[in-house]
């Protein structure tokens, strides 16, 4: 049986690069460069699977997924994003991704993640995040829900408004 995938990124060395690699893993693969022609190519096509980048020039890769899933709902959709965050993620997974990635995601990633997703429970990942990237990651999603506003934030997180504010001064820790 062929499985049908279709790639819709805006990086054409990536979508080329991840259109070979996945041929060569029995897939059947057709591209797209944009948010309105991967539409129109899944209007007219039936894809088993996609992966879909979340930024593209010009529209939503979450959006884009829903619109998917609408027109056919067993397509197996999948989000890649070089901007990830656990808020993102779940947004993802709302929408009927049936994972999330972040770039660059190796190649054997992607295929786990497409293949795998009849799994209840998916593999533990190679290289977790670690407990402070987490943090850093919630504290920059209450930050971000509580409109940028550092006191509201540090209140709702229960610390002091000065620590919070050297908190979102430092870069992310390391995944």
């Amino acid at each position: 049986m062929i499985k049908k995938l279709i790639i819709i990124d805006d990086d054409t060395p990536f979508r080329e690069r991840l259109a070979r690699s996945m041929e060569k893993k029995g897939f059947f693969v057709e591209t797209s460069f944009n948010y309105k022609d991967g539409l129109n190519r899944c209007h007219n096509e039936k894809y088993d699977y996609a992966i879909v980048d979340m930024r593209l020039e010009d529209g939503s890769g979450l959006e884009l997924i829903k619109q998917i899933k609408h027109i056919s709902p067993k397509t197996k959709a999948l989000l890649l994003t070089g901007y990830g965050n656990i808020a993102t993620a779940v947004a993802a997974i709302k929408t009927g991704a049936i994972d999330y990635l972040p770039k660059p995601a190796e190649i054997d990633q992607i295929y786990d993640a497409l293949t795998n997703a009849d799994e209840v429970l998916p593999p533990p990942p190679e290289n977790p995040m670690t407990a402070d990237r987490i943090r850093w990651e919630h504290i920059q999603r209450v930050f971000i829900l509580c409109k940028r506003n550092v006191s509201e934030t540090a209140r709702r997180l229960r610390m002091h408004r000065r620590t919070l504010q050297r908190i979102l001064n430092k870069h992310a820790p390391r995944e």
